[in-house]
């Protein structure tokens, strides 16, 4: 098949599971377009069945802002002409669903179907302001095939927007090939001299992320033992969190790693992942250290659950509960043998209900589904 593909090219889930998504059906054999207005940060590696096409925007002083949903929408337009795309598929439904109905529309009497994935804040946060509710149901409505990440996502949807449509679950996966735990890994000590235990953290830094409780629990757990904490990814706290790093005292053992491309490669030697967030529709940064043998200890909302069993693969603690998350941290990283239990629980749930192997099929079927029901 030949599949076009719109995400938003940055460090959130969405654009990390667009890209991957992609990454994954190219290796299968399908010849992939990404239609975006920025290479996606993890389109990290040269294929003759992967292709970029950047989405130009005119900057005209009528304008106070490029209207990027046009032209995304010509893009998609010219991209599905050219390359004769058999369907697209978007992430994120606003403006993504909506530019792809525009090409649609151009494009007659030619049917070019679209599949519109939901990942959370496209629903929970940007969908539901009343001036996008009307549009953001139009755009799912419209789709020829309506995914959620989760069932919490699916049943946000169907409530709030009296959704009368199906909407399949097609949940998030890692390649757990790549993501995978690496026994003695020579980079420990890079970070870890004196054998301390290594906490992690990894998200896009976004208010909802909760990054000064992230540095909160790191200072109950380093008062009790010697521990060194990893911050991957960049955002708008960024700045409000290296401040409160020097205030605490914490610079020599919290290190800001910034975006990172192959973030497996961090994670697969932490002890403990911290996942403090007031709002998940998934999870996905647990995810990716589950399939490292890294426990997570997160917040109990959303579609984390789905994800985490509390006290199997992690603990799930109430939102902005500071103090019982850094215990939990404690009982994790205090006890070796619970420790190795959590880590290969944790492994063993990525590999049987979550590795690429198992979802990549369920997409290629509901493309098969679409090309066939026009």
């Amino acid at each position: 098949m030949k599949i076009g593909i719109t995400c938003y090219p940055t460090y959130g889930g969405s654009g990390v599971v667009a890209t991957e998504l992609g990454l994954e059906l190219a290796a299968r054999g399908h010849e992939v377009h990404f239609i975006s207005y920025a290479v996606p940060v993890r389109m990290t590696e040269a294929s003759e069945r992967l292709h970029f096409h950047e989405v130009e925007m005119l900057n005209y002083p009528l304008f106070d802002h490029p209207p990027y949903a046009l032209a995304l929408a010509t893009q998609m337009h010219n991209v599905a002409m050219n390359e004769s795309l058999d369907l697209l598929h978007v992430h994120y439904a606003i403006p993504h669903s909506v530019s792809a109905y525009l090409a649609r529309a151009m494009l007659a009497p030619r049917k070019l179907p679209f599949v519109t994935t939901l990942h959370g804040t496209d629903i929970t946060l940007v969908g539901m302001d009343r001036s996008y509710l009307p549009i953001t149901r139009f755009s799912i409505e419209q789709s020829d095939a309506v995914t959620a990440i989760s069932s919490y996502l699916r049943q946000v949807t169907m409530k709030e927007f009296d959704v009368q449509r199906h909407v399949e679950v097609i949940p998030n996966f890692v390649n757990c090939d790549v993501f995978q735990p690496i026994d003695a890994h020579p980079r420990r000590k890079e970070f870890a001299p004196e054998g301390e235990k290594i906490l992690v953290h990894l998200s896009n830094f976004r208010p909802v992320k909760r990054i000064p409780d992230v540095i909160e629990i790191f200072e109950v757990v380093r008062r009790e033992i010697a521990a060194k904490l990893l911050m991957i990814g960049d955002g708008p706290e960024r700045t409000t969190a290296e401040w409160l790093v020097r205030q605490k005292g914490l610079a020599n053992d919290v290190i800001f790693m910034g975006k990172q491309n192959q973030v497996q490669e961090l994670l697969c030697f932490a002890d403990v992942m911290l996942l403090p967030s007031d709002l998940e529709s998934f999870g996905l940064a647990a995810l990716e250290g589950m399939a490292c043998g890294v426990p997570a200890v997160c917040s109990r909302i959303g579609g984390v659950p789905e994800v985490v069993t509390d006290g199997v693969e992690g603990f799930l603690v109430e939102p902005r509960d500071v103090k019982t998350m850094a215990a939990r941290a404690l009982e994790i990283l205090t006890d070796p043998e619970r420790h190795k239990q959590m880590a290969a629980a944790a492994r063993r749930r990525a590999l049987t209900q979550f590795c690429s192997s198992k979802i990549i099929p369920l997409y290629e079927k509901l493309y098969e589904r679409v090309l066939h029901n026009p």
